[in-house]
């Protein structure tokens, strides 16, 4: 009978503490949307008591279902793995409430998005370096928590357990991409802007009119001073004022000469022929030494589209020239009218850095908007028109991984990266008028589970009819590079994760011939086409991936372009994932 007794006792007991801890539990997840939508809105004050609030709720639910009739409880056949999950899922909650949470509460009131912009000239830096130990620390956390809920063993818990823990999960793997990022800026922009001493890094003005697999041609080029916080132009150059040197100015891997030549290293202009920022960051680092004998610290890469979202921060800046430039002409006159103003290439470059220089010096200024400032180079990282690249070893392995890294498709579990890269052939500026469509599939085709990957890529000449004697001599090339002018030539690169095995491709719905090379460790398979007014191609290729990935959802990295290019969903046949026709 006392025994009968006391499994009741211990029955009732957990079960009341499971109530109890289930509303703390609910609580906590109402406190951390609250919270996410405090932070949003920049309401600092009330997020700190939210944070504070959090923290007494999962501390609740941890010690509710923490205690030995509980702990003993878990090993009662069935009931038991139930009781286990739950616990497990407070412990997760509570140490992301104390390990996380709490410890970026504390810095948070900090850290708003008026953060960058400056005061009399220059950045605090100081509220950066204050939040490093913090943000780190809930980085780790956040980790190990990613981690321990994985490992929760949901085989044969509840339906409501088992929603919990995967709610639990996708909280926790959303919430780590964006801490993760969190703390490489925080880490990163204090030493990056100047807080240890003078940096210097080279600017790179790419144009999209005239593509590279990184973004454009580097037409023009600047330093940019930086100390303290406080960043200015220095000297600025024309792209064509490097080169060409007698051989590359550093030594080329083998696939990077097969896919785009020695030139990669020999002109300025073509330094991000490749997409792999790093290699085209070096190369344009030791061009800029070969001239002027300085030693910069880093580049970075932006096009005239990041001027575009920059001046929605900043409102229209005036240029020497008398032109306004806004956030609606900035890439029709950056890109296309410049060319018919000013026709000599040297004017038209230094027109280009003009207007980089014009924008960055009211951003220097303070005198802009701080979220829309934010907003703009979010938006130009995630298109891939802003690029990074650091000297410092520490420094690029906090930037690898990240949107501003410039590094080539990779593969896990969850993703599988395609690239899909353009380099112009034509010699000219046609490429303003070059429309691109990309689309991607995968499906596993085989007995042995081994994905097939299909990715194909449309591009159009949109030019007028009368291109060839309508537009600017130098935006058509004139035939200088044997192009007909009016007509675009481009060469297309499509890039596959490591380890992928190139199965064929097709343009226009029949079978081609392509060059395949391998470029760090990615089979690529480049094909080159040439369309006049007008016309359209369509070109596939087809990868085999691993079998641990087949799951994986697919995304395409590709070349920016004067529009953003989002991969559609492409469906195709296992027996001829590329058209044999």
């Amino acid at each position: 009978m006392a025994i009968v007794l006391l499994v009741i006792l211990a029955v009732a007991w957990v079960g009341v503490r499971g109530v109890l801890a289930k509303g703390h539990l609910e609580n906590a997840v109402a406190d951390v949307q609250t919270l996410r939508t405090q932070l949003t809105g920049g309401d600092t004050a009330s997020a700190e008591k939210t944070a504070a609030h959090l923290e007494d709720e999962a501390g609740a639910a941890r010690s509710l279902t923490g205690d030995p009739i509980w702990r003993a409880s878990e090993h009662v056949p069935f009931f038991g793995t139930n009781l286990r999950a739950v616990r497990q899922i407070a412990g997760v909650v509570d140490d992301v409430s104390q390990g996380a949470v709490s410890p970026v509460a504390s810095v948070v009131d900090k850290l708003g998005t008026d953060l960058f912009e400056p005061k009399n000239g220059k950045v605090d830096l100081q509220p950066l370096v204050q939040a490093q130990a913090p943000v780190a620390k809930a980085t780790a956390t956040i980790d190990e928590a990613v981690k321990d809920a994985d490992a929760i063993d949901t085989v044969n818990t509840l339906s409501p357990v088992t929603s919990a823990v995967n709610q639990l999960r996708n909280a926790l793997t959303s919430v780590h991409g964006q801490v993760d990022t969190a703390n490489r800026v925080v880490q990163l922009a204090p030493a990056m802007l100047g807080a240890d001493g003078d940096r210097q890094y080279l600017l790179l003005f790419q144009n999209n009119a005239e593509l590279r697999a990184g973004g454009g041609i580097p037409g023009a080029v600047a330093l940019l001073n930086v100390n303290d916080g406080s960043v200015a132009f220095g000297e600025q150059r024309s792209g064509s004022s490097f080169g060409p040197y007698p051989e590359s100015v550093l030594p080329l891997d083998d696939g990077t000469k097969a896919l785009y030549g020695d030139i990669t290293g020999q002109y300025m202009q073509d330094v991000t022929l490749t997409p792999r920022f790093d290699v085209s960051g070096k190369l344009a680092q030791a061009m800029w030494q070969r001239e002027t004998g300085q030693h910069v610290n880093g580049v970075i890469a932006i096009d005239p589209v990041t001027l575009g979202y920059l001046l929605k921060a900043t409102g229209p800046v005036q240029l020497a020239t008398g032109d306004t430039l806004t956030s609606d002409n900035a890439v029709k006159l950056l890109l296309s009218e410049a060319y018919a103003k000013y026709s000599d290439p040297k004017v038209q470059d230094a027109f280009f850095a003009s207007a980089a220089s014009a924008v960055f010096e009211k951003v220097s200024s303070g005198g802009f908007d701080a979220k829309q400032f934010v907003a703009a180079l979010t938006q130009s990282a995630g298109e891939g028109r802003l690029r990074l690249w650091s000297t410092d070893a520490s420094e690029e392995q906090l930037i690898d991984g990240t949107a501003v890294a410039g590094a080539l498709p990779t593969a896990d579990q969850e993703t599988r990266q395609f690239g899909v890269y353009l380099n112009d052939g034509t010699g000219s500026k046609m490429d303003y008028y070059l429309q691109k469509t990309i689309s991607v599939g995968s499906s596993v085709c085989r007995k042995d589970g081994l994905p097939t990957s299909a990715v194909e890529v449309t591009i159009k000449n949109t030019a007028p009819a009368d291109a060839a004697t309508s537009l600017p001599e130098y935006v058509t090339g004139g035939g200088a590079f044997g192009t007909e002018p009016g007509k675009i030539k481009t060469l297309i690169a499509v890039y596959a994760p490591q380890n992928a095995i190139f199965l064929g491709a097709s343009q226009n719905g029949k079978a081609v011939g392509v060059q395949t090379a391998t470029d760090d460790g990615h089979p690529v398979a480049q094909l080159r086409t040439v369309l006049a007014p007008g016309e359209s191609a369509t070109f596939r290729v087809a990868f085999l991936g691993q079998a641990k990935n087949a799951k994986a959802g697919t995304e395409v990295l590709s070349t920016p372009g004067l529009e953003q290019t989002k991969a559609l969903p492409l469906r195709f046949d296992c027996a001829a994932p590329v058209p044999q026709g």
